[in-house]
């Protein structure tokens, strides 16, 4: 009896540290355990969302109305406390890079959640810039202003509440904007490729305009890779990365609009 019950103790954890391993190296095992089982179960014990327990970190141990500890702070949650879908540390990285070299006076973001990333893109933004964010879930959007707000950033970074189906055409009008001069794709993944062309269709692209991709590996945008590497309308670069908070491959795609 006590032989069967150490071969079970045995074979649990080694089976264990197999799930571990997968969920740090591979990417549909990291996003079924971070974005299903555990957010689902962390939610029902804590009776709190995932952004709402970022926030209450983040309110807890950041400062006030310093961005970059913001973003650190945020890092800090996502890596040690609990996962959640940033750009994160590594292609935040990137993502530095190309605001810096674009030095962008317009950046449109479609996908907000928590804040992360305009936070991370706004800390580098020339004064008079403007950052527009485009969030579809009422919730998220909620706890992103107060993430921007405690970064000190809520007076340069904008978040809109809606589908982008509904808001990029009203973008023009509403903001009185003609074109931007970065966008940056982090929400739905199939939306990437129709939202892109919509962008086209909208006049909201200029010769020169800079499209960033996130997650273009893991989960994968394959239509929208292969339009902006087939179109001859935009010049794109790859730039291999790793899923955020993991060891998964992942990567972002820079595409210049070319007009």
């Amino acid at each position: 009896m006590l032989y069967v019950a150490a071969a079970v103790l045995v074979a649990l954890t080694l089976a264990f540290l197999l799930v571990r391993q997968k969920v740090r190296t591979d990417g549909k095992w990291a996003l079924w355990w971070h974005d299903n089982l555990n957010e689902r179960f962390q939610d029902f014990v804590t009776g709190r969302t995932r952004p709402e327990r970022l926030l209450q970190y983040l309110q807890k141990n950041g400062t006030r109305g310093d961005a970059n500890n913001v973003v650190d702070t945020i890092d800090r949650f996502c890596g040690t406390v609990e996962w959640a879908m940033n750009v994160g540390g590594e292609k935040g990285k990137i993502v530095d890079k190309v605001v810096l070299e674009t030095n962008p006076g317009t950046v449109l973001e479609l996908g907000t959640y928590c804040g992360y990333s305009a936070v991370r893109m706004g800390r580098l933004l020339a004064p008079g810039s403007r950052l527009i964010t485009l969030e579809m879930n009422p919730a998220y959007a909620k706890v992103a202003k107060e993430v921007i707000a405690f970064a000190g950033l809520d007076k340069q970074v904008e978040v809109l509440v809606g589908s982008t189906t509904e808001l990029i055409p009203q973008l023009k009008k509403k903001l009185d904007i003609d074109t931007f001069d970065m966008i940056f794709l982090d929400h739905w993944k199939q939306s990437y490729l129709p939202d892109t062309k919509l962008l086209e269709e909208c006049g909201l692209l200029r010769k020169g305009t800079v499209l960033l991709a996130d997650n273009v590996i893991c989960p994968g945008t394959p239509d929208y890779l292969q339009y902006v590497r087939s179109s001859p309308k935009y010049l794109s670069q790859h730039f291999p990365s790793v899923l955020e908070y993991t060891n998964a491959p992942d990567g972002l795609e820079k595409s210049v609009y070319l007009g």
